[in-house]
């Protein structure tokens, strides 16, 4: 059973992002957590104490939390037959990364889809400042992030981007593999290559892990040269290859970090239009529990 996490604003570009998830997960027994979190318009610690114990305020954004997600389960039901899919639903009066990290353990998730669009609404822009926020915040699961005007594929091609820097767990990329298996996808290893040379010993030996952790699927190493920037390289190869679907790990000094820095967000031109994947990296106590669990679900 698959326990996904579903934020949403009751906007076109979250109901994209449930869509996306609903068709990735056809075939699973899932349970889909419906999350809308309201907070007041003047966010201040006071103004949200004084709205607590008036009740008014409060009780009116629940109000319209709890009939925006009925709305939402009601045109998710009329749209898709789900034999295989539960639907639940919390609204919450909290900040929207605090909730998630309770729901992320409260209830075993194993993935959180949300949608994205610029700050402003542009396209240009990398992701909205929320979908940052929680990529940074939630460090025990793994996120979805789908554009906001990108419809649903199979993900045959997957990218998985990394500079070969770091040694990789198995239970951190159990969820690149289960997607890679159930589509029976290529996936394609893509290092930016700052410069001509050749991978160090340890960059050699993390590869070799990685082709061992793949096994038997269908996979591919690709170097490219870098172009302007990490991001302008993952977006060119992407289109040249015809992606389906990007995996990054997110770590220290890893592209994803890199990619996420307050000034970069705001200056580098990242037009992904593919999902992307962020893989957070796990402490050792995580990873094995996630071990066990990725074993048990590639085997099943």
């Amino acid at each position: 059973m698959k326990n996904i996490l579903l934020p949403t604003d009751f906007s076109e570009n979250s109901w994209n992002a449930i869509q996306y998830a609903i068709s990735l997960f056809k075939e699973k027994n899932c349970v889909f957590y419906l999350l809308h979190t309201y907070t007041p318009a003047i966010a201040s610690h006071r103004f949200m104490a004084s709205a607590l114990q008036g009740g008014n305020v409060e009780d009116g954004l629940q109000m319209a939390s709890i009939r925006g997600l009925k709305k939402m389960v009601q045109r998710i039901k009329e749209t898709y037959d789900l034999p295989n899919h539960r639907i639940d639903t919390v609204s919450s009066f909290s900040l929207l990364t605090d909730i998630m990290q309770e729901l992320v353990t409260e209830k075993d998730i194993d993935l959180i889809v949300t949608g994205t669009k610029g700050a402003t609404g542009l396209d240009e822009v990398f992701m909205g400042s929320n979908t940052v926020r929680m990529i940074k915040t939630i460090k025990s699961c793994p996120v979805l992030v789908i554009p906001q005007h990108f419809k649903f594929e199979i993900p045959s091609e997957i990218a998985f981007a990394t500079d070969f820097t770091r040694f990789y767990t198995l239970a951190e990329l159990g969820p690149l593999i289960q997607i890679a298996q159930a589509f029976k996808a290529t996936i394609r290893i893509v290092y930016v290559q700052h410069e001509l040379k050749a991978l160090t010993e340890l960059q050699q030996f993390n590869l070799n892990m990685l082709r061992k952790y793949f096994g038997s699927l269908e996979h591919y190493v690709h170097t490219v040269s870098e172009l302007n920037s990490v991001a302008n390289s993952l977006e060119i190869f992407a289109s040249e290859l015809d992606i389906h679907l990007l995996a990054m790990l997110n770590y220290q000094h890893s592209y994803m970090e890199m990619l996420t820095r307050e000034p970069v967000v705001k200056q580098i031109a990242f037009h992904t239009e593919i999902p992307l994947l962020v893989i957070p990296e796990l402490g050792l106590h995580v990873a094995s529990k996630k071990k066990k669990n990725n074993e048990m679900s590639i085997t099943n």
